[in-house]
């Protein structure tokens, strides 16, 4: 069987699902129940009232802080720790670290630790460690939000997956979201493209409903962290309205220069309709903020459109039928009169 530490897309998912990456706004330290990774407490304190770290520093200036691991288990584990920079899932948009075998570009590139993890570092059962880092911001920084983490991978392997051919093992992660602004000009930025519609529709109309897709991407294209919020609407012919969702917050931390692609259900869709879809985007920290797009689609009851068709074509070729025959008999009596007639 051939092993090898967990690749991007399975990090990911232990990183979500292990360790209580949530928005800035509501986020917890990150913990799975196992161990976790969160800011050092204040000397004497046993616990800290930061949930991630959010430091601010000029370009060439250097910011120290602390990470403290805690194992919660019986026994003591040995991790892999390194700095790494965060992005979101492009499906989704779901907050993620970037996994050990891909070299951090950013923030995490400036984030330097102490010595001894550049092997590894074994906590104690029920206890912790504290790992000290540097970050020392380049001279060419660019103002605005850069967002990484520190992440604490246990060395162990506690499952394996098939891959194709190759089983793979899996390795759990926790890390500890680090937001750094670079101050200067703050250009928040925020854009809704390639609104699109997939629609189906029941064989029989209004039998039962049809249901349709809408997807969108979401664009930071400013310099700062965006938490969107998204009102999606469509207007039948004569600007009937026939979807109204209210503008909500996504729960989600939308990085700068990341595009995201999302889409939500539409249980009742028109089925016979001229539709015009709006999907408009803002953030609630940012009220100068506001973006839309659309797309237009025709509801057809395709398959009864076409039965229908087919039954008039029917139709209409029998009646064309009828009408011929009907006329052969005729012109045959007619005939002899006119020889007669010569």
């Amino acid at each position: 069987m051939r092993t090898r530490t967990s690749l991007y897309g399975l990090l990911v998912g232990l990183l979500l699902l292990g360790s209580g990456l949530l928005p800035a706004a509501t986020a917890t330290a990150a913990d799975n129940g196992t161990w976790g990774v969160f800011p050092t407490p204040p000397a004497g304190a046993v616990m800290t009232d930061r949930a991630y770290f959010f430091h601010q520093g000029e370009a060439g200036t250097t910011v120290q802080d602390s990470a403290t691991i805690l194992n919660s288990s019986d026994k003591e584990l040995t991790f892999q720790v390194f700095a790494t920079d965060a992005v979101n899932t492009p499906v989704g948009g779901a907050f993620a670290l970037l996994p050990v075998e891909t070299g951090p570009k950013d923030v995490g590139a400036w984030i330097a630790l102490p010595p001894e993890t550049a092997t590894t570092v074994t906590v104690p059962a029920k206890g912790r460690k504290d790992v000290p880092f540097t970050v020392k911001v380049p001279a060419d920084a660019t103002p605005g939000d850069h967002v990484g983490g520190i992440v604490a991978l246990n060395t162990a392997v506690e499952g394996v997956q098939q891959e194709g051919k190759v089983q793979v093992g899996v390795k759990r992660s926790v890390g500890a979201r680090l937001y750094f602004r670079v101050p200067g000009p703050l250009t928040p930025g925020l854009s809704v493209e390639d609104v699109k519609v997939s629609r189906s529709a029941p064989l029989l109309p209004w039998v039962r409903n049809a249901r349709a897709t809408v997807s969108y991407a979401l664009v930071n294209r400013g310099n700062v962290v965006v938490e969107p919020k998204v009102t999606v609407s469509a207007e039948g012919l004569f600007g009937r309205e026939v979807l109204n969702r209210p503008a909500r917050e996504l729960k989600l931390v939308l990085l700068p220069g990341r595009r995201i692609e999302l889409s939500e259900p539409w249980p009742d869709a028109p089925q016979l309709d001229w539709v015009t879809v709006t999907v408009a985007a803002g953030a609630s920290a940012h009220p100068e903020l506001a973006s839309e797009s659309g797309t237009d689609f025709v509801a057809v009851p395709w398959p009864a459109a076409g039965a229908v068709l087919v039954l008039a074509g029917t139709g209409i070729a029998l009646w064309v039928l009828r009408r011929r025959g009907r006329s052969t008999p005729e012109q045959a009596r007619a005939e002899p009169d006119l020889a007669r007639s010569h």
